[in-house]
């Protein structure tokens, strides 16, 4: 069993906001495989499922909100007795990067992502990651929580859209085990 973790806040209020964007790129992804996601409040999070490779795939959006997402993570770990550093994968956006850079990592710090903090302080830091940059020029001149609660323009999503396909290549191949770390620009 493999999990996909993405990072974001529940609610319609969040949608379409730069700290969403790993939630867009998995209901993407959901939707490509026909799957639809259904709240398992146990677990914090909605949960969808498919099978690929002979393997069941959970693609996660926790509904703790972004800073508490490791309770979510860790329960879910818990359960079905996985390992994060083989079974997780987690799209995250990052402030560090450009718009729609996207870069992927084996493990590492949180770099200031509080919610990348919160999976680190429930999992450690030994997990797949894929950081999708959120970056522009106003985010130099706002305060970061502002920010990352903005909604993208029509350009941002367009430029979003237009990766789509590389993070789907990206997470089929941890899927199929293939995983390896790079920077798409």
């Amino acid at each position: 069993m493999k999990i996909i973790f993405a990072q974001g806040n529940p609610g319609s209020e969040f949608r379409d906001t730069r700290h969403n964007v790993g939630f867009r790129v998995l209901d993407n992804f959901a939707q490509a495989h026909a799957a639809e996601f259904a709240e398992k409040t146990k677990f914090h999070a909605y949960i969808a499922e498919i099978s690929e490779a002979a393997e069941k795939i959970l693609l996660i959006k926790p509904t703790t909100y972004y800073n508490d997402t490791g309770v979510s993570a860790r329960a879910i770990i818990d359960f079905y007795k996985l390992d994060p550093a083989t079974d997780l994968l987690v799209l995250h956006d990052d402030m560090a990067l450009p718009l729609g850079t996207v870069r992927t990592r084996e493990k590492g710090s949180d770099a200031g992502n509080n919610g990348v903090k919160s999976l680190n302080s429930h999992l450690g830091t030994d997990y797949k990651r894929v950081r999708i940059g959120i970056w522009n020029e106003l985010a130099d001149r706002m305060e970061a929580t502002t920010f990352v609660l903005g909604k993208f323009t029509s350009e941002e999503q367009k430029i979003l859209s237009d990766r789509q396909p590389t993070i789907t290549t990206i997470i089929e191949s941890f899927i199929h085990d293939t995983f390896e770390t790079t920077s798409y620009k």
